[in-house]
């Protein structure tokens, strides 16, 4: 049972390749970064509490969040399912292939057999578009394969799975049952929303605020760690390779504002896309410096990342400054 004319969407970060596929195959044709932008997905978070080993750095908006917002966005109507039940969450899943819908799936990321680097985390977003007695059919990002399978088994697991992030068997559709609205009217209102959420965090270590302070903190880190190699490195790998798009979210948000700027002209947006260009590869710096202090123990790497973080901080708080008074 598979959908005979399912073709895979290609994208680097899961939650946006994910509505890139369902999208796509109601005919509707946006590019990731557009996705990215629309769903207002730029974003910061410094995690960090008493029962957390090492913190977690976080560039873009909760998961769900995205995708309900891409599709609020475009009128599209999206069907979510939850339940305890792996029996009835597998048949929630079936009737929909077996109508033809490709669906999308919440998942650990830890137990599908396609993943090399096995790390929990339970708020990766994968597309199912058939299965057999053993096996199910997937479209995941162009790092994971592209199109892909995994063992219904594992997948099982991986959408019961417990813990941060995690949902109970979170399944979703779209649906196109209005005309999608004019482009420009959306991306004007998810620029503004975005840049306001962005600068008015509702806690300190999110957005902006949430930037500042990995800046004052990046220097402990040695001190909150078991096994720094492991820690910095993997902090690194997640914030650079993990399915980012690269620079924590900011080479898509970078190119989502140039795609802003060849459908309509504005001076600020303008200014905003090249304060962007220079934010980039900063973020790839800091990503490299705490690799490199991982890698050789070289501490001064982490005063370099926070000197960084704090150039980038007040550079961002500019650009989505100018963003929030399009």
């Amino acid at each position: 049972m598979v959908i005979e004319n399912f073709t895979p969407f290609k994208g680097e970060h899961c939650e946006t390749t994910a509505m890139g596929n369902l999208l796509q195959h109601e005919g509707i044709q946006l590019s990731e970064p557009m996705l990215f932008g629309i769903g207002q997905g730029l974003g910061f978070i410094y995690w960090d509490s008493k029962g957390m080993d090492f913190p977690f750095i976080g560039g873009r908006v909760k998961p769900d969040e995205l995708s309900a917002c891409i599709a609020s966005r475009l009128n599209l109507t999206m069907t979510v399912q939850e339940t305890s039940s792996v029996t009835k969450a597998m048949h929630n899943v079936r009737n929909r292939i077996e109508q033809g819908k490709p669906v999308g799936l919440k998942l650990d990321s830890y137990y599908l057999d396609y993943f090399t680097n096995k790390i929990h985390f339970a708020a990766h977003y994968a597309v199912i578009y058939g299965m057999d007695d053993e096996y199910a059919y997937m479209s995941d990002t162009n790092q994971q394969g592209g199109l892909v399978k995994a063992r219904l088994s594992n997948l099982a697991a991986a959408r019961n799975a417990k813990g941060a992030m995690s949902s109970k068997n979170l399944s979703f559709v779209i649906e196109q049952t209005e005309t999608l609205p004019s482009l420009v009217p959306v991306i004007r209102s998810s620029l503004i929303n975005n840049a306001h959420d962005y600068l008015n965090p509702p806690i300190r270590n999110i957005g902006n605020k949430g930037i500042k302070k990995m800046s004052a903190e990046i220097v402990n880190w040695p001190s909150r760690s078991k096994d720094l190699e492991k820690d910095l490195c993997l902090t690194s790998l997640l914030m650079e390779r993990a399915g980012t798009g690269g620079a924590l979210f900011r080479n898509l948000y970078r190119d989502f504002l140039k795609e802003c700027l060849d459908l309509f002209s504005d001076s600020k947006l303008e200014q905003a896309y090249f304060r962007f260009v220079e934010i980039a590869p900063m973020w790839s710096s800091v990503s490299a410096s705490i690799d490199h202090a991982g890698r050789t123990g070289n501490q001064q790497e982490l005063r370099r990342a926070s000197e960084l973080l704090a150039d980038i901080a007040e550079r961002e708080r500019v650009a989505m400054e100018w963003i929030g008074s399009l």
